[in-house]
């Protein structure tokens, strides 16, 4: 079976989805399935000599000039390609919707004929459609309600994600399968370890507003004013538009206790794992996240989180006291840190239990369900052009 596989990004630094792509397509290629990545080259500075068909992280890939938009990312070259190529494959996988290369692959597979499936990546949630909601009207109007309504499958990574969606936007036909995570994070490079003495609590993202950063750094200065707190710090590692992430500097600039906030900027490979493993708990008060890949690959760690109601995993982790649920609100989240601080017994505890959860979510097992969900469109898809073909037939024989 030929999948294709489509992302507007596979740059690290735009978010969780590319980052759980690589590991995905791995999976789904030791079960047999022959994949390829289409993405522009965005953030990647891939060479134009290297833009047709290459390798990226040890897959087939094949990448395209991201020509306008730094969020919308228009190709004409990638839409050519999808138009002319798309019938090559089995079935595609579209993981976004906002941009162009999501509208051009739904698009070209419309007209091929050829299934499709979307991931929404949390776009559809209501708090992300009320983000830039003019534009967002004009493109659900113009090219969105049409590329959902006729793709065979809408992907959801939680269940909570899909139920407000489809209560909100009245879409059905949705499948939930989780993201997976590399269960044997592991830092093999002591040397790589953060010059941050521990404990320290980690943030470890993007740098967004939806991250409501600002409120965990106020809850955090406020708890530091406390002595019995005093040896804690915070790790911020990420990267994100220089004004916000001024703001948030801004925002510890003088105040008691800013000398144990730590801006690491982006961290990857090695030096993740590193700031993973050293992290006594990891912090996501996010005001929307449909899954949250930080979260599960912090647990695989044994390290718990600290995260919103709004994490779509939230059920997850109360259920199996793999961390912290706190409102986003200054005194909320400090009374929240205060208590999962204050007990060493308890973090590990809990950092114990997450460990358990993330052996429901190894890549193996994930690939295992979306190869089923593949085999299932693509055998529908070949019985019902088998019975078009006798109607056919037994037409022409009237």
């Amino acid at each position: 079976m030929k999948v294709l596989h489509v992302i507007p990004s596979l740059s690290e630094r735009s978010g969780g989805p590319a980052q759980a792509l690589v590991p995905m397509c791995r999976a789904l290629r030791d079960r047999g399935i022959d994949v390829l990545l289409a993405a522009t080259d965005a953030d990647l500075k891939v060479p134009p000599e290297l833009r047709k068909l290459t390798t990226f992280k040890n897959l087939p890939a094949v990448f395209f000039p991201a020509q306008v938009g730094s969020s919308f990312k228009y190709s004409r070259p990638f839409a050519n390609w999808l138009a002319q190529h798309v019938p090559d494959f089995n079935l595609v996988h579209i993981h976004a919707v906002f941009n162009h290369a999501c509208i051009a692959a739904a698009s070209a597979c419309r007209k091929a004929q050829i299934p499709y499936i979307v991931r929404p990546l949390g776009t559809l949630a209501p708090w992300s459609m009320g983000r830039k909601s003019w534009r967002k009207k004009l493109f659900w109007q113009t090219n969105i309600r049409k590329m959902l309504a006729n793709a065979v499958a809408i992907h959801y990574t939680t269940e909570a994600e899909m139920n407000t969606v489809e209560e909100s936007l009245g879409l059905t036909r949705g499948e939930i399968i989780p993201l997976g995570v590399d269960l044997h994070l592991t830092a093999n490079d002591p040397s790589l370890a953060l010059p941050v003495p521990q404990p320290y609590v980690l943030v470890l993202s993007r740098l967004d507003p939806k991250k409501a950063l600002d409120v965990l750094l106020e809850a955090f200065l406020s708890l530091a004013e406390r002595g019995r707190f005093q040896s804690w710090h915070l790790v911020v590692a990420g990267d994100g538009p220089p004004a916000y992430v001024a703001k948030l500097k801004q925002i510890t600039r003088g105040r008691l206790g800013s000398d144990r906030i730590v801006f690491t900027g982006w961290l990857e490979g090695e030096r993740k794992k590193a700031a993973l493993t050293g992290a006594s708990l990891l912090a996501l008060a996010s005001h929307h996240e449909n899954f949250g890949l930080c979260v599960m690959e912090s647990l695989a760690c044994g390290v718990p989180v600290l995260i919103s109601p709004n994490v779509d995993v939230a059920r997850e982790i109360q259920n199996s006291e793999s961390g912290w649920v706190s409102a986003i609100d200054k005194k909320s989240l400090e009374s929240t840190l205060a208590t999962a601080l204050s007990s060493p017994a308890e973090l590990q505890r809990r950092g114990r239990n997450g460990k358990l959860l993330a052996q429901n979510y190894s890549w193996s097992s994930i690939a295992e369900q979306l190869s089923r969900l593949y085999t299932d469109i693509v055998t529908n898809r070949s019985a019902g052009l088998r019975q078009s073909d006798e109607v056919r037939s037994a037409v022409a024989g009237l």
